[in-house]
């Protein structure tokens, strides 16, 4: 029998994957993924023979994708600004976009000589809070997510990652009363119900519908913050947002009309669709009124 090679192996996972109609380059993906190799790892390994337990994990990962399981979840683990996080069904697989709004916030944060304070709402694995706490080791950073079990999980990834984060189980801004923060940042479910149709079979079949889809045409989360935030804002507070690429005219209509205190900036992704939003609330002018 000639010799299994992780390049015949791949080779072969590309075909399987053709074959029925899936996405070719998982195949790879997953391939690096086990191993934490790089590409220019795994062609210095090409030659090398794959051990008949690893071809079969293959296999079995290959199986699983195919049958519209997200190559993060088989993997177990997503990479988010650099670093892995532990992913299961409990939680959404972090996207590159977040990783922008992650940047956002780390760029323009106040400085203060006080650790700033942050809030994640609606954390999942803990991707946004943890990266800041990482990246900013003196803020004081928070989390809140209604799900018992994705807090877990973001338990888990900040012990992994070594970083300190405070997670609350709770509704939304209930968890946090009396509090304000600097910065409160949230990726909130925003997919209204009627775009089921149009979306990809793995999210639907794995992902956490409570951090995907959200009523009022995927608005009621925006409808929440424009109501309730500017009571957990310091003066000098923002809060920023992310949305889907189509919202941005129903949220930017959110905020107006709730409030003519409110000012809005809006931020585009790296293709260029307006994703982000960076709101903050005008608490001196409201004393004068």
């Amino acid at each position: 029998m000639a010799q299994l090679t992780y390049l015949k192996a791949l080779n072969w996972a590309f075909l399987f994957l053709e074959e029925r109609n899936k996405e070719r380059e998982a195949a790879r993906f997953l391939l690096l993924g086990r191993h934490h190799w790089t590409t220019t790892q795994l062609v210095l390994h090409y030659r090398d023979e794959m051990p008949a337990t690893e071809y079969e994990q293959y296999q079995a990962d290959l199986a699983a994708f195919a049958e519209d399981q997200p190559a993060q979840y088989i993997l177990g683990y997503a990479n988010f600004y650099g670093r892995d996080f532990k992913v299961t069904p409990a939680t959404l697989i972090p996207r590159l976009e977040t990783e922008e709004l992650v940047e956002w916030v780390l760029s323009v944060a106040p400085v203060k000589d006080r650790p700033l304070k942050v809030l994640d709402v609606g954390t999942g694995s803990g991707a946004i809070a943890i990266t800041l706490a990482c990246e900013r080791p003196d803020w004081q950073v928070s989390a809140v997510d209604i799900s018992p079990a994705a807090i877990a999980v973001a338990q888990q990834n900040a012990q992994t990652l070594g970083a300190k984060v405070d997670f609350i189980e709770g509704d939304f801004l209930t968890p946090v009363m009396g509090q304000q923060f600097d910065v409160i940042v949230s990726n909130p479910p925003y997919i209204a119900e009627d775009e089921r149709s149009v979306m990809d079979a793995s999210v639907l079949k794995h992902e956490p519908d409570l951090a995907l889809f959200a009523p009022n045409n995927g608005l009621a989360f925006y409808e929440r913050f424009a109501q309730e935030v500017p009571a957990f804002l310091e003066p000098d507070g923002a809060l920023f947002l992310e949305f889907g690429y189509q919202q941005k005219e129903a949220i930017v209509r959110i905020f107006e009309q709730k409030d003519p205190l409110f000012s809005l900036e809006v931020q585009k992704d790296m293709a260029n669709w307006s994703r982000m939003m960076r709101v903050s609330y005008d608490f001196n002018r409201n004393l004068l009124l």
